[in-house]
């Protein structure tokens, strides 16, 4: 049996769309943060799906696959190393689930930021279409915002009003 993990691989810039349909397309299972927003130009508006973290895909394959596709995709130029362990860094599949229903179900933009942020208290959202996300309250500049730690990466916060929130315990 394959032995699967969640990698993040470093894509040459403006890469990311393309790479994400070649991995598709080649049958690994792959995860590429988009989120649908609206341009501005002075002529026009249109709907646009933007990449959250630029020059990154996450992969889930095994560690000989992961190998093949650096060799094979030449716009994928490296893989995240953990740094205690100087090996390929591995996202924990509760870290990518909870990343990917953030950017699925939420309504407001959700921001990536690699800042070191303060752990702050365990919450779970109670309403709304987030309903069931746990992660970390961080208040920033007055504001509620929910953060889904990713450990390697940083944090995806998304801006939430303190009513759909409740304390939970560690």
């Amino acid at each position: 049996m394959k032995n699967n993990h969640w990698y993040a691989m470093y894509v040459k810039m403006h890469h990311e769309k393309k790479t994400a349909e070649k991995l598709y397309n080649m049958g690994i299972k792959n995860f590429l943060p988009l989120q649908e927003r609206i341009k501005q130009w002075s002529d026009r508006k249109k709907k646009v799906k933007e990449v959250i973290i630029p020059m990154m895909i996450f992969i889930n394959t095994d560690e000989k696959t992961r190998i093949e596709i650096l060799k094979s995709i030449p716009s994928i130029n490296g893989i995240m190393i953990d740094r205690a362990t100087h090996k390929p860094a591995i996202i924990r599949d509760e870290e990518m689930e909870r990343f990917m229903f953030m950017l699925d179900y939420s309504e407001n933009a959700v921001r990536f930021t690699s800042e070191p942020l303060k752990p702050g208290e365990k919450v779970e959202v109670i309403k709304g279409p987030l309903c069931g996300l746990k992660g970390e309250l961080i208040d920033i500049e007055g504001k509620s915002q929910v953060s889904v730690r990713l450990n390697m990466l940083g944090c995806a916060m998304v801006e939430m009003p303190a009513g759909y929130l409740k304390k939970i315990e560690n």
